[in-house]
C-alpha cells in the first residue's frame, strides 16, 4: 500500500507531439469543486405532528415543514425548531452523513461522456493519456485507434475529428486555445492550465495561474480540472495544504463518474485506516476499467484489509470494463509500432 495518492512519473505533459496535429493530453493528477445538492431520500420518516410542541399539521392553521438537512422531522415554526435542536442535532447529523455517503457511492459509476471517443463512440482504455490524443483545434479527445484509422485513410495531415490542417494547428496552439476559452469551453481552460503547470506550449511555467484556470475550467465543468485542484490542495502546491477540501473537489468529480478522482478517495481513505471505506471506493473505480484500483484491492486483500469477494468481483468487473474499450483500430495501434505516424 502506498502511503500517499499515487501520483504520475511524467514531468511533462506526456512530452511534445510525435506530429504536428495531435497533441498528447497533460497527465492528470488531481481534482474539483461543485456544491452537492441535498436530495430528499424516498426513505425519510414523514412526521404528522411538531416534534418539539406536538401539534399536528392535519389542519390548515398549522403547516408543518421539514428539517431541510435531514428530512427525519417536521416543525411548525421557527421557535420550534430552535427549541428542538439540542435533542435533536446528534439524530441529524447522522442522517445527513448517511445521505451524503448514499449519493457518494450511489452515483458516478458510469464514466462520464468525455471519456468517450467521439469517433468511434467507444470509452477510451485507461489511462486515457496513454490511449488518445487531445485534438487542440476542437477540444476534443480522440482515441489512438481512430487516429490509425484516420492515417490508414490518408488524413494524416488533419485531425480526425474536425478535419483543422495540421500545419494551421501548430501555428496557432495557444490562439486556437484562448479563442475556445472565450466560448467558455471548460477542456480548453484545463489545457491552458496545464501548459502553464508544466511551462509548455510556449507558456510560462506559473502554477498560481495553472490554479486559477483550473478553477474556472472547474466551474465550467472540467472533471479534470477538479483532479487537479484536488491534487494541490492534498500536497499543498502553491495553496495552503487542505485535505478536507481536497477531498470535496475529489467527492464531486468522483460522484459524476471520473475514475481518478475515485481512485484518489480510495487511497485516501486506505491511508487514514479507513478500509471498508476505502474499498467501496476503490471497486467502483476498478469495475470502471482502472487498473491501479484492482491492483490496491489485490494488496488489500494480501494484507487482510479487503474480502476474497470483493476482490473477485472487482476483477470480474475490470475485465468486462476493458473489453468495452476494445476495438479492432484500437488492437492494432496497440500490436503495432504506430506512434510516430499516427502522432
Amino acid at each position: 500500500m502506498t502511503d500517499s495518492v499515487k501520483q504520475s512519473d511524467s514531468a511533462t505533459p506526456s512530452g511534445l507531439p510525435l506530429h504536428t496535429y495531435w497533441l498528447p493530453i497533460p497527465p492528470a493528477t488531481s481534482v474539483p469543486r461543485f456544491t452537492m445538492s441535498r436530495v430528499v431520500p424516498d426513505t425519510a420518516v414523514e412526521a404528522e405532528a411538531c416534534a418539539n410542541c406536538g401539534k399536528e399539521g392535519n389542519d390548515d392553521s398549522v403547516k408543518l415543514k421539514n428539517c431541510t438537512a435531514c428530512f427525519l422531522v417536521k416543525y411548525c415554526s421557527v421557535d420550534c425548531q430552535k427549541a428542538h435542536r439540542k435533542k435533536h442535532k446528534k439524530a441529524c447529523k447522522e442522517r445527513v452523513a448517511e445521505l451524503k455517503d448514499e449519493k457518494l457511492y450511489g452515483q458516478g459509476h458510469e464514466r462520464p461522456l468525455e471519456d468517450f471517443c467521439p469517433i468511434c463512440t467507444l470509452p477510451i482504455a485507461l489511462p486515457m493519456e496513454s490511449n488518445s490524443g487531445f485534438m487542440v483545434c476542437c477540444t476534443t479527445k480522440v482515441c489512438a485507434g481512430c487516429g490509425l484509422a484516420a492515417h490508414k485513410r490518408g488524413m494524416l495531415g488533419k485531425c480526425p475529428f474536425c478535419r483543422t490542417p495540421s500545419r494551421d494547428i501548430m501555428k496557432s496552439t495557444l490562439a486556437m486555445v484562448q479563442k475556445r476559452m472565450k466560448a467558455n469551453d471548460p477542456q480548453a481552460f484545463r489545457f491552458l492550465a496545464s501548459t502553464h503547470y508544466f511551462g509548455t506550449y510556449g507558456s510560462a511555467k506559473d502554477v498560481p495561474r495553472a490554479i486559477e484556470l483550473w478553477r474556472e475550467a472547474a466551474k465550467l465543468g472540467s472533471l479534470e480540472a477538479h483532479l487537479m485542484l484536488g491534487d494541490q490542495y492534498m500536497r499543498g502546491e502553491a495553496v495552503a495544504k487542505d485535505e478536507a477540501k481536497a477531498v470535496e473537489y475529489w467527492e464531486v468529480a468522483a460522484m459524476q463518474g471520473h475514475v481518478e478522482s475515485r481512485h484518489n478517495l480510495g487511497i485516501y481513505e486506505s491511508n487514514n485506516r479507513n478500509n471498508e471505506r476505502a474499498v467501496r471506493h476503490l471497486m467502483i473505480s476498478a469495475k470502471m476499467g482502472y487498473k491501479e484500483s484492482l491492483d490496491t484491492i489485490k494488496e488489500m486483500f494480501a494484507d487482510g484489509h479487503a474480502l476474497k469477494q470483493q476482490y473477485a468481483e472487482a476483477l470480474a468487473g475490470y475485465q468486462i470494463a476493458v473489453e468495452e474499450t476494445k476495438s479492432p483500430d484500437r488492437d492494432e495501434y496497440r500490436q503495432g509500432n504506430f506512434k510516430k505516424s499516427v502522432y
